[in-house]
C-alpha cells in the first residue's frame, strides 16, 4: 500500500490517542491489526478509498484459516472498522468497506446480569435507619442508576455531584468526562446520605470540599473498591440471591434493563463511557437472549 494509507493510519492512530484519549496497550493492539492488513493487501489498492469490502473479506478469511481465535478476528475488524469510520468522517473516502461486514461470532459467553427483581432484593437489604446501612443503600441506588464503574464510584468527588441538575460528572478511562443521569430516586438516596449520615464520618470538619470523596468509610476516609465489593456481596447473601454480585454485574443489570426498555445503543454508549460502540453491542445480545427466553417460558408454543 502507499504513504497515502500509511498516513491516513498514522492520522487515525493520533486521533485515538489524543481525541479518544486510548491506552497504550490498546493503540498498540489496533496498530498491529492495521499493520497486519497492510502487510496482507500489500498491492494495489494504493489509496484508503481503494480498499473494498473483498479486500478485508479476504484478509478475514486469511485470518480464520491461520486458526485466529474468532476474538482476534473480531478484534480486527473492529481495528479496522473504526479506521475507516474515522476516515470517512473527515471525508478521506467516500464510503466505509467495513460497512456490512459483520463480526465475527466469538463464542464468548454473555455477561451474567441480575433480574429486576434480583436488583429490587439487593437494594432493599441494607437498613437505612442505621448509618451504614443508608450508606450503602445510597452507593448501590447511584451504582443501579448510573452504571458506574466501581472506581468511578467510589472515586466520585464531591465537586463530581450535580444534584440540583439530576447528574454525576464521571472521569472514566483514560481521564474522560461523561454526565451521567442520576434519577430520582438516587438522587434521594443520595442526597439524605448526605445530609444524613456523611457529615457524622467527617470527624467534626463539616466543611465539604470539592476534591473529597463522596462516599465514606467508618473511619472517614474515602471507601474502597474492595470495601465496597465486600459490603456489595454480604448484601446479595441477605437478599437470598444465588449469582456471584459484583458492581460489574450492577452494571451489566442497568444497561440491560435500559435497553429493554427501548433505550438506544449510542445513549447508552456514552452513559457507559465505552471508546467503541462495538463494546456496547454485547448488551443488545443480552436483551436478545432474555427475550428469547421469555419466549420459550411463556409461549404457548415455545
Amino acid at each position: 500500500m502507499s504513504d497515502a494509507f500509511d498516513a491516513a493510519v498514522d492520522d487515525y492512530l493520533d486521533w485515538l490517542r489524543v481525541e479518544r484519549g486510548l491506552a497504550a496497550n490498546s493503540l498498540d493492539a489496533y496498530s498491529r491489526d492495521i499493520a497486519d492488513f497492510r502487510d496482507f493487501a500489500d498491492a494495489p489498492p494504493a489509496a484508503p478509498g481503494a480498499v473494498s469490502e473483498l479486500d478485508i473479506r479476504a484478509w478475514l478469511a486469511g485470518r480464520a484459516e491461520a486458526g485466529l481465535s474468532p476474538r482476534t478476528q473480531a478484534r480486527g475488524l473492529i481495528a479496522l472498522r473504526g479506521l475507516f469510520r474515522y476516515l470517512l468522517a473527515e471525508e478521506v473516502i467516500a464510503r466505509d468497506p467495513t460497512a456490512r461486514i459483520d463480526l465475527p461470532r466469538s463464542g464468548r459467553p454473555l455477561p451474567v446480569t441480575l433480574t429486576m427483581d434480583e436488583v429490587e432484593a439487593l437494594l432493599a437489604a441494607p437498613d437505612p435507619t442505621t448509618a451504614k446501612g443508608l450508606r450503602d443503600r445510597a452507593m448501590i441506588e447511584v451504582l443501579y442508576a448510573t452504571g458506574l464503574r466501581v472506581s468511578e464510584l467510589v472515586g466520585l468527588t464531591l465537586g463530581q455531584l450535580h444534584l440540583e441538575a439530576g447528574f454525576v460528572r464521571v472521569i472514566g478511562k483514560g481521564d474522560k468526562e461523561r454526565l451521567v443521569p442520576l434519577g430520582d430516586v438516587a438522587r434521594a438516596w443520595l442526597e439524605r446520605y448526605l445530609l444524613e449520615v456523611r457529615e457524622t464520618l467527617t470527624r467534626g470538619d463539616l466543611r465539604r470540599k470539592a476534591d473529597e470523596a463522596v462516599f465514606l468509610s467508618r473511619l472517614g476516609r474515602g471507601m474502597t473498591r474492595q470495601g465496597f465489593f465486600k459490603l456489595l456481596r454480604g448484601y446479595a447473601e441477605v437478599a437470598g440471591i444465588d449469582k456471584k454480585v459484583s458492581p460489574h454485574k450492577l452494571r451489566h443489570a442497568f444497561a440491560t434493563h435500559l435497553l429493554e426498555r427501548g433505550a438506544d445503543l449510542r445513549s447508552l454508549q456514552l452513559m457507559l463511557g465505552h471508546a467503541d460502540i462495538s463494546t456496547t453491542e454485547i448488551y443488545t445480545h443480552l436483551s436478545r437472549a432474555r427475550l428469547a427466553q421469555m419466549h420459550a417460558e411463556h409461549h404457548p408454543r415455545g
